[in-house]
């Protein structure tokens, strides 16, 4: 008998991270060259949500999710400049980066996975975010 394993990818995010409160999103792929499909994109969730249902959904299956979060900017301007300020944080040595984290093998308690009516109120509170 096979075991399937999931992996998981994220940004460790320092404790205040202000990208704790943007929108998340997990995109869902094959893990490795096995299928030949083209990946799942799903959110907006709210970063806790989209960490459990992710590792919920590649708990028992060979799949790859990458949750990861979504820059709500509203013009080819803050675009732009978001480019431009990345580009320079890159060129900066002395920025800290970002510390992507993977989970192989999903080890340990999972958190509790979010109920539709959970994720529906996460919505409503990124929905008041986006429109303050």
């Amino acid at each position: 008998m096979m075991s399937c394993v999931g992996t998981l990818v994220t940004i460790h995010l320092p404790p205040g991270s202000p990208s704790t409160g943007l929108p998340w999103v997990i995109t869902i792929g094959s893990l490795g060259d096995r299928e030949d499909w083209d990946p799942v994109v799903c959110g907006p969730y709210e970063r806790d949500h989209a960490i459990a249902l992710a590792r919920a959904v590649v708990a028992d299956d060979d799949l790859m999710a990458v949750v990861e979060p979504m820059l709500p900017l509203d013009g080819a301007d803050a675009i732009r400049k978001e480019i431009e300020a990345t580009r320079a944080m890159a060129e900066d040595d002395t920025a800290p980066g970002d510390e992507l984290l993977a989970e192989q093998g999903i080890g340990g308690p999972p958190p509790p996975t979010p109920a539709p009516s959970e994720v529906h109120e996460g919505w409503r509170r990124i929905a008041a975010r986006l429109t303050r």
